[in-house]
């Protein structure tokens, strides 16, 4: 017997909660300066497998990066460069707000 999805109530190999997350989502991409003028990307506004993605994101990218309260973090400025890699795994270009 399968599993049940919790938000929708069907099947998990015909859930479709997972889209319409990625479609809801307001992505914001942003970077900011730290410590002895490093930068940093922040990646806010994802609600599901937001470990998941921040291990794409760091594999896509070549570069470290960690995950807080829902907020990806990488070391580096890549802006665009994320933005491209989310586009790649299903998120709308219009949702995501490169600042």
């Amino acid at each position: 017997m399968s599993e049940i999805c919790n938000k929708c109530g069907l099947p998990k190999e015909i859930c479709a909660c997972e889209g319409i997350s990625k479609e809801q989502a307001k992505v914001t991409i942003k970077m900011e300066k730290r410590r002895y003028g490093k930068p940093v990307t922040i990646v806010e506004g994802l609600e599901n497998n937001v470990r998941e993605i921040s291990k794409i994101l760091k594999s896509k990218l070549a570069c470290g990066g960690t995950c807080k309260d829902g907020v990806i973090e990488l070391q580096g400025d890549h802006k665009e460069k994320a933005r491209e890699v989310l586009v790649s795994h299903g998120f709308p270009d219009n949702t995501i707000d490169v600042l």
